[in-house]
C-alpha cells in the first residue's frame, strides 16, 4: 500500500532545525552602536527568498525598527544556507518570513562584595589526671606538663 504524498512542494529546511537557525542568527547578529546608544529595542520583521540551491537571494523589511537594525537583520539573514529538496525537477523560489529581535541584555549583576568574616577562637587545655601514688617506695614519675591547643575558625 503506497501512501500518497500530502505536500505538493517540499519546503527548504535549515540544517539542525529551528533551534539551530535561531542560534546561528543570534551568534552573528551585532547590535548597531547607534541603536544601542539610543536604547532602541524591538523586532524587525523580514521576508526573504530562498533559491533552489538554498541561498537567500533577497530580503525585504516588512516591519522596521531603525535603519541600522534593519540593515543588520538583512545582513545576517543573507548569511543563511538551507537544505532544499528536489521538487519534481522544478526550480522553485521559496518565500519565508522571520522576526529578528533586538533586545539589550539585562545588566550583569555586580560581583558580590565579600562580607566581613567572623572568626572564633577555641582554646583547649589538656590537663593530665592526678598521678596515682605508687604502692611501693619507687620513685614517682614527674608530673606531666599541661598542653594547650588553639584553633581559629573563620565563618
Amino acid at each position: 500500500m503506497n501512501a500518497k504524498k500530502t505536500k505538493f512542494l517540499n519546503q527548504p529546511e535549515y540544517p539542525g532545525g529551528p533551534k539551530a537557525l535561531t542560534t546561528f542568527i543570534y551568534q552573528h547578529l551585532k547590535y548597531p552602536q547607534t541603536a544601542w546608544d539610543a536604547n532602541i529595542e524591538g523586532i524587525v520583521l523580514l521576508e526573504y527568498d530562498i533559491n533552489n540551491k538554498g541561498k537567500v537571494i533577497e530580503t525585504r523589511v516588512l516591519q522596521s525598527l531603525s535603519p541600522e537594525c534593519d540593515e543588520e537583520a538583512k545582513r545576517v539573514i543573507a548569511l543563511l544556507r538551507f537544505d532544499v529538496p528536489v521538487n519534481r525537477g522544478l526550480r522553485v523560489v521559496f518565500h519565508k518570513k522571520i522576526q529578528v529581535h533586538f533586545k539589550k541584555a539585562a545588566p550583569a549583576p555586580q560581583e558580590a562584595v565579600p562580607q566581613p568574616t567572623a572568626s572564633m577562637q577555641m582554646t583547649y587545655t589538656i590537663v593530665p589526671a592526678a598521678p596515682v601514688p605508687p604502692k611501693t617506695e619507687e620513685m614517682a614519675p614527674p608530673p606531666a606538663a599541661q598542653q594547650t591547643y588553639s584553633y581559629w575558625i573563620n565563618i
